[in-house]
Parts: structure tokens; C-alpha cells; sequence
């Protein structure tokens, strides 16, 4: 039975924006399947809604992921914490505003609120999965993993050069995350998008733990004209997310206990 649910989701993830369609013959190679057990999978996953069959021999994505992935976004309690002020954020700065999450060894999308006078970036829509090394958000959520964790991440998925900026080296990664750390933000400056910037901070849960990231994301010359009042900004602005998720309540009552313990 395992086995069979882990066929199952090596299937599902087969599916994306280069590729919405397979074929039994295409999914019978790319997991190296005989292809009547990949036809078994297809035809399952196609009874339960997870895929839809086109009538021309292949499969998409059926209609019933569009109910989970609602479910998901609509019972995620940090994106709904944050939903308000990235609003607000993006109102006050006419600039594009990511959310994002660590998904195993990929940084993918939860959310986006477009600037008015930003510049389109289309593989950052929702649900967009990209490498962590090279992202404002995705080197803010390395930075707060264990680093046997970000070893383990960059020698699955590697470090491939998105532009001239992106940094390529381990070493250089973990000088990075340090800054990170210690800045409590981190900047992606054209090291994925060329003529593009961005700054990402951390959003706390009640216990400390980084869970998400928020970027503010600016054209490149705009950006460094006011590079620290936007790092001022998403800093503020994730402060507040994680103090709505009880971050700051918690310290708080730290500070207090320690206090007490010690006078």
C-alpha cells in the first residue's frame, strides 16, 4: 500500500506549467514503470479526480487538486495573518509583495499581491516552485535551518546560476545565511531576475520558528535608491505577522519569567 501511494504521488508531481500533459507511454518512462502499472496509476488517480483524462490517450490535472489547494491557502493560519499587511505593504509601496514556504527542498509561492508599478514576474505566481539558493525569501528560510539541512537541500537540488549574481558556492551560501541571521533579512539582488531586487524577511509562529518568509520585491533602480527604507519596511511588516501569530507574546512572557526567576 505504500508503495503504491508513493507511485501515486511521484505521478501527481510529474505535472507542471512545462508539462501539464503526460502519456502512459511518458509516465512509464520518466519513473520507469511497466506501463500497465502506469496505467493502473493513471486510471485511479483519474477515478478520484486527482487527474482528468483529455480523450486524446492523456492525463491532466483534475479539477479536484483545485478544492485541496483551496483548502490549504484558506486554513493556512500564517497566510491568513499576513494576507492584511501585504495588502497594505504593497498599497503603501506600489511594489510586488511575495509570501513563501520551504517545501522540502524548494521554496514555493503561498501567496503574491501584484504592485501597481511593479514589473511582472511570472515565475513567482502562486504555487511556483523554485530552487531556495537564490531568492531573497528562499535564502531567509535556508538561514534558519540546521545547516546539515542546507547540505543536504543544495547537494539534492545543486546550485544552478539563475543569473551573473547568484551565488554558486557553499561557501559563499553559509557567509550568506550568516548576514541573514544576523540582519534578520536577506536580499536577492538580480541573482534571479535580472533587473530586479528584493528584500525578505521572517515570519515567527508562536514558538519561534521561522514558517514563512515575506519579500518585498522593486526594480532594480528604484530598489537601491531606497534599499534601506524597504528593508525597514518587510522587517516592520513581518514583525507584525509574527506578532499576530503570537511571536512576540511569547518573548514577552520570557523576558518576564526570567525576570522574575532572577530577582
Amino acid at each position: 500500500m505504500l508503495s503504491t501511494i508513493l507511485k501515486a504521488g511521484q505521478v501527481l508531481s510529474l505535472f507542471d506549467r512545462a508539462q501539464p500533459e503526460w502519456g502512459v507511454s511518458e509516465v512509464a518512462e520518466a519513473l520507469k514503470l511497466p506501463k500497465s502499472s502506469a496505467h493502473e496509476l493513471l486510471a485511479t488517480l483519474t477515478h478520484i479526480g486527482l487527474l482528468q483524462h483529455t480523450g486524446r490517450g492523456r492525463y491532466r490535472l483534475g479539477w479536484h487538486m483545485l478544492t485541496f489547494s483551496r483548502t490549504l491557502l484558506d486554513t493556512t493560519e500564517f497566510r491568513a495573518q499576513a494576507r492584511q499587511p501585504m495588502a497594505e505593504l504593497a498599497a503603501q509601496y506600489r511594489e510586488t509583495v511575495h509570501l513563501a514556504i520551504l517545501d522540502g527542498n524548494m521554496v514555493v509561492y503561498a501567496d503574491k499581491i501584484q504592485g501597481t508599478q511593479a514589473v511582472q514576474v511570472s515565475i513567482t505566481g502562486l504555487g511556483a516552485r523554485l530552487p531556495a539558493h537564490g531568492s531573497g525569501v528562499g535564502k531567509v528560510l535556508l538561514a534558519y535551518c540546521p545547516w546539515t539541512r542546507v547540505l543536504q537541500i543544495v547537494e539534492e537540488q545543486g546550485m544552478a546560476a539563475f543569473t551573473p549574481n547568484t551565488i554558486t558556492v557553499i561557501d559563499k551560501l553559509q557567509s550568506e545565511l550568516e548576514r541573514v541571521r544576523k540582519q534578520d533579512c536577506a536580499y536577492d539582488l538580480e541573482e534571479v531576475v535580472p533587473d530586479l531586487c528584493c528584500v525578505a524577511a521572517p515570519i515567527r509562529d508562536y514558538t519561534g520558528q521561522v514558517v514563512a518568509a515575506m519579500s518585498l520585491a522593486v526594480p532594480a533602480y528604484r530598489f537601491r535608491r531606497s534599499k534601506d527604507e524597504y528593508r525597514a519596511a518587510i522587517i516592520c511588516t513581518c514583525q507584525q505577522v509574527s506578532k499576530n501569530l503570537g511571536y512576540i507574546e511569547l518573548v514577552k512572557e520570557r523576558r518576564r519569567t526570567a525576570n522574575g526567576n532572577s530577582g
